[in-house]
């Protein structure tokens, strides 16, 4: 981003302005003084399509004096969604302007008569705005003039007001340095924390900036910080909402007037009054520019401070990330250690230097890199990979001790001196610091605050050879080609040019060159008398002082060589990059290429005039790059002398080799093709090589190029004579197939393979593709042995396909390989028949054993229950299952009734297994004891897999009974839970049994149930108290027996017992119990019995239920009883 002076607005009597609002949107300016003046300005929006990135267009296309103020404008506001423009002046009259067929007319009036109005804002949609008078009173009204609410504000008169962007709430200021948050509503919400803005400034403190950007058009990151309070005293808060308990806090360093965001919230504009230190000096009217993070401007890469390049290699300034941060006006509080950082072409680092000399400004040359702080400089000799010979590298340690540190007052004299090397402490400290730098292959400049330029010979040691000065503080320098002329752009913007070598009429009439309002400038890298500079939106080509016709642009100049500019459009870029939130977005569609003009010149006589003019041309302004541009025009009409006299001129020997074979090349149509070809216009010299009938000769021409798609069709359409030959229609084949697989076109690179036969490319191309399929079937084609196959198992393992990828191993004698991949993608059952069956000595159940031990040791429980389920240990799985389910929180039912499931489950499929075997090796009378077998191996299965997720089934649906209120079932399903009593806590089991049977009076139970209570060892006597204290309550009011029993007949002998009961107490058959319900299953009619947990439940209580209660099994065609 470039600031300059685009355009002055001169205002009529001189009259003092006051305030001042753009219209964003449209382009409106309205700016309002003394004795009611009041304008509203246009600028054209229009940018010249013709000439792209063109910035700040300055056409005034509006210039309207409104009347109807008589008193001095105090604020005028923009409701840019209605196009309306509210002002007020000191004697508190408000007026509404409105837009009509081009001009602005006056819509509404109001007049409070009692106070001056100090703020305005329109909310984010236009609908409303609020106004703010000194006396606190305010405001809110619709955009059609109706009056929505007011309030008086006491206390500290207010100063202004802004709208938060969701319109929810409003910032009112406060005279003393206050901000206040209300809602849309005039209802108070708090004040903001205001830091250490204020602080001891809070008696004379004014808010005179308060800004919220609305977020319209995005911002620059998430949270990003979006309101700006500016005080008078120059201190600034940014901060990113009303809440901000973390603001970014910046001094500014001056007396500041006012704030404003731009369009998109990327920079924020401060403008003040910069005091001098100097009594002769007046002060300054400055507007800093801020990112929302505070920083003078915005950095794109962590700790930089900046960059330089030269040739193929750039260097960049870092600080080390261990580092105290810099602070957000860049002081010198940083001690720590600094990098420069030498990258090649593509961004690779190639060698790297730590220092101490905090790197402000940067340069290099093709030998060196330097850096220098405000008072030091250092001289880096980098080393690249081209320069690192045999020599350098066994002298590399004597390289290192070169870099020295130089102190910008001391006078070196090109000796060698001890106290200037790298690692030895030099004097810090300057009254002059330095403030720029430039270097070329000979020299270096150091540009001082006072305007002294030192010049330094570089090699083959460092000297002062002179000093020159400036007109004003350098600001940006640069050296041309032969390090005979500086160029130097000071802070006012004024180009001057100081002659490094000559004295006299020359040196005075270089130090006459000044060109104001520069702000980038670049020497030819090939002519020292060429130099580019921009001015404002223009860029000029001087040569050897002589400005030739400008060309319309706003490009910063990144190269200037054979007459021609390469631009970058940094706003653009950055624009661009924030609009689509792409860190990296594309750059070259934001590249341009200018022309000078002697070089556009050239094109035009050779294109409308003829080689002869133009010839003439360039003998008045010779330039290789124009001698070059005649010898092709030549060569294009086949004036071979013409062409190579122009190519000797130009020192191209390669093309002068091509013009004198030319010339031995038969027939006319045959020297266009070549010369069409040497021009780099293969489609027309392909052409003209088809119509000379050799088809071989373009054929040949392709397949030097690469463009094997060309050379396919050239093929298809007759090749080279008529028969082509089955190795090159192969070649062409697989080659147009390597280009497809680069760019990604992996259906039409298949294709391509396919016909060219090449089955190495086309296995990778189906990988690609992930066409496993045709990639297995692909594999079976290899025969055995072929160097294929090892990276076809690689590719198989890869995505897991354990069995085509043992095919692949052992088809190519890798049985090692098949066996690791098989422990990789933990297959130990594949592993184990893999070692069996092909004698490979590895103890497969024993590394198994270790690696399970491993993540237990590292807490990894589920993964090794994973891996002893692929190695069919489902028994060890169930252990492991058991015991996390023991060990996890009482607290969490569900969680703990779900790990006994899995555990279960478990148990359920390793009994599978048994039975499966013994049915095939005929032993199915084995069965009962493979299952004893199981049960007497784990105390947790001893009695009963299903036990533990029995005990929380049972413990949650009792709860969920009683919250629904079901009191007589949850006292039936509480009554199961005595029986789990290794499971369960018994107090809670107690208590649930004493609550479901209080509310079903059944108070026989209930009195059990606390008898029970108030027996259990590990209460505490407070805890017992209460049990005994809430016992006497109940049984003062009811006797200890049941009121409600319900009777059934046993279906074993026919005896009557209660409903509750679950078994008979005069046969002693246990019924069991419902899952669904919890009821005891005294009638065997109609029960449904689950096919993985084998447990029953009530038809009635299954027939709207798609799964099994306790394992979750489907319950769809189970089974019924």
């Amino acid at each position: 981003m470039f600031i300059y002076l685009s355009k002055k607005i001169a205002i009529p009597n001189s009259t003092q302005i006051n305030c001042l609002a753009w219209n964003k949107e449209c382009g409106f300016i309205t700016c309002g003084g003394e004795d009611g003046m009041l304008k509203v300005l246009k600028l054209d929006s229009g940018k010249d399509s013709k000439v792209k990135g063109l910035a700040a267009p300055s056409n005034l296309s509006m210039n309207q004096t409104l009347e109807g103020h008589s008193g001095q404008i105090q604020v005028v506001a923009w409701n840019e969604h209605h196009q309306k423009l509210t002002s007020s002046d000191q004697n508190g009259l408000i007026i509404v302007w409105m837009l009509y067929k081009g001009a602005w007319y006056e819509e509404m009036i109001n007049n409070r008569n009692k106070s001056v109005v100090k703020g305005m804002s329109w909310n984010f949609d236009g609908q409303k705005i609020c106004i703010v008078y000194e006396d606190g009173a305010v405001i809110v009204g619709s955009v059609d003039g109706n009056r929505i609410w007011g309030k008086d504000v006491k206390g500290k008169p207010l100063s202004g007001v802004e709208w938060s962007p969701d319109g929810k709430i409003l910032l009112f200021s406060v005279v003393g340095g206050e901000v206040h948050a209300y809602d849309n509503q005039g209802n108070f919400l708090m004040k903001l924390n205001m830091g250490p803005v204020s602080g001891s400034y809070r008696s004379t403190t004014t808010v005179v900036g308060l800004q919220w950007y609305n977020g319209r058009y995005g911002y620059m990151e998430a949270d990003s910080p979006c309101l700006a309070i500016l005080f008078n005293n120059g201190h600034l808060q940014i901060m990113k909402n009303e809440n901000d308990d973390a603001p970014v806090i910046i001094d500014c360093g001056m007396k500041a007037v006012c704030c404003q965001w731009n369009q998109d919230g990327s920079v924020l504009a401060v403008a003040g009054v910069m005091p001098s230190n100097q009594p002769e000096t007046k002060e300054t009217n400055v507007v800093l520019f801020y990112s929302p993070f505070g920083v003078l401007y915005t950095k794109t890469v962590k700790f930089l401070y900046g960059m330089a390049s030269s040739g193929d290699h750039c260097v960049l300034a870092t600080l080390e990330e261990d580092s105290p941060s810099v602070g957000a006006r860049g002081e010198e509080e940083v001690k720590g250690k600094f990098g420069l950082i030498l990258c090649n072409a593509i961004g690779t680092p190639v060698d790297t230097k730590y220092v101490n000399v905090e790197p402000f400004w940067i340069s290099m040359n093709n030998s060196h890199v330097f850096a220098a702080s405000k008072d030091r400089f250092l001289l880096w000799r980098y080393r690249t990979p081209k320069s690192r010979s045999a020599m350098e590298i066994s002298t590399a340690l004597l390289h290192e001790k070169k870099d020295k540190v130089f102190h910008v007052d001391d006078t070196p004299i090109g000796v060698p001196n001890p106290v200037w090397q790298l690692d030895q402490s030099v004097k810090q400290g300057t009254n002059d610091p330095i403030c720029c730098l430039a270097s070329s292959d000979q020299l270096l400049i150091i540009g001082r605050e006072s305007g002294q330029l030192q010049r330094y010979s570089v090699l083959p040691s460092v000297a002062l050879l002179g000093t020159h000065v400036a007109v004003a503080k350098p600001n940006q320098m640069a050296i041309n080609s032969d390090s005979t002329r500086l160029s130097v752009i000071d802070v006012n913007g004024m180009l001057t040019l100081v002659d490094l070598t000559s004295s006299g009429e020359e040196q005075s009439l270089v130090s006459s060159f000044e060109r104001r309002d520069v702000w980038d400038a670049r020497w030819a890298s090939d002519n020292p008398l060429q130099l580019a500079a921009m001015e404002k939106t223009r860029m000029y080509i001087f040569r050897d002082l002589d400005p030739e016709e400008p060309i319309l642009s706003s490009g910063y100049i990144c190269s200037f060589r054979d007459l021609e500019i390469r631009a970058a459009l940094m706003d653009e870029i950055i624009t661009s990059s924030l609009m689509s939130g792409d860190e990296h977005p594309s750059v070259s569609e934001h590249i341009l290429d200018l022309e000078v003009k002697s070089l556009r010149d050239t094109r035009d006589l050779l294109s409308k005039v003829g080689i002869g003019e133009a010839s003439t041309f360039i003998e008045e302004n010779p330039h290789p790059r124009l001698w070059r541009l005649l010898g092709e025009a030549a060569l294009k009409t086949l004036d071979l002398e013409r062409a190579e006299e122009a190519f000797v001129r130009c020192r191209d020997y390669g093309s002068i080799k091509f013009a004198k074979r030319l010339a031995t090349v038969q027939g006319e149509k045959l020297k266009r093709a070549e010369v069409a070809a040497y021009l780099k216009d293969f489609d027309l010299a392909e052409q003209l090589y088809i119509e000379a009938d050799r088809r071989d000769l373009a054929l040949t021409l392709r397949e030097k190029l690469g463009d094997w798609q060309s050379a396919l069709q050239l093929m298809h359409s007759g090749g080279s004579g008529g028969h082509v030959e089955d190795w090159r229609r192969e070649q062409a084949c697989n080659e147009a197939g390597d280009l497809l697989a680069v760019s990604g076109e992996w259906s039409r690179a298949k294709e391509m393979y396919t016909k060219g036969g090449d089955v190495e490319r086309l296995a990778r191309c189906l990988h690609a593709l992930e066409e496993w399929e045709e990639l297995s079937a692909l594999a079976k084609s290899f025969s055995p042995g072929h160097p294929m196959l090892m990276e076809l198992g690689q590719m198989f393992a890869s995505v897991g396909m354990c069995g085509d990828a043992v095919d692949a191993y052992l088809k190519c004698g890798q049985k090692k390989a098949a066996m690791n991949v098989c422990v990789s993608l933990n297959e130990w059952s594949t592993a184990v028949d893999l070692a069996r069956e092909h004698n490979i000595d590895e103890d497969v159940p024993g590394l198994l054993s270790k690696y399970i031990s491993h993540l237990l040791e590292e807490k990894k429980t589920f993964q090794a229950i994973e891996l002893y389920c692929k190695a069919e240990c489902f028994l060890e799985a169930a252990k492991i299952m058991f015991q996390i389910a023991k060990d996890e929180k009482n607290n969490l039912v569900a969680k703990k009734k779900k790990l006994y499931v899995l555990a279960a489950l478990l148990v359920e499929r390793h009994l599978h297994a048994l039975r499966s075997k013994s049915l095939l090796k005929g032993k199915e009378h084995d069965k009962d004891e493979n299952e004893k077998m199981v049960l007497t191996d784990s105390d947790l299965i001893l009695d009963n897999v299903w036990k533990g997720a029995e005990s929380y089934h049972y413990l949650m649906l009792a709860q969920k009974q009683i919250y629904e209120g079901s009191m007589e079932a949850a006292l039936k399903t509480s009554l199961l839970l005595k029986d789990y009593e290794e499971f369960l806590d018994m107090e809670t089991v107690h208590c649930l049994i004493a609550l479901s049977s209080c509310g079903s009076e059944a108070y026989e139970i209930c009195s059990k149930a606390f008898i029970k209570l108030e027996a259990l060892p590990n209460l505490t006597d407070e805890q017992r108290e209460k049990y005994e204290d809430l016992a006497l309550e109940i049984f003062m009011k009811h006797a200890p027996k049941d009121n409600k029993i319900k009777h059934v007949d046993c279906h074993n002998c026919g005896s009557r017992i209660s409903d509750r009961l679950s078994f008979c107490p005069s046969c002693k058959d246990c019924f069991g119990a419902c899952i669904a319900s919890g009821r005891p299953l005294i009638h065997t009619a109609a029960q449904w019995t689950c096919t993985v947990c084998h447990h029953h439940a009530f038809q009635q209580e299954m027939n709207s239920r798609m799964s099994c209660p306790l394992c979750y099994s489907s319950a769809i065609n189970e089974a019924y009883m």
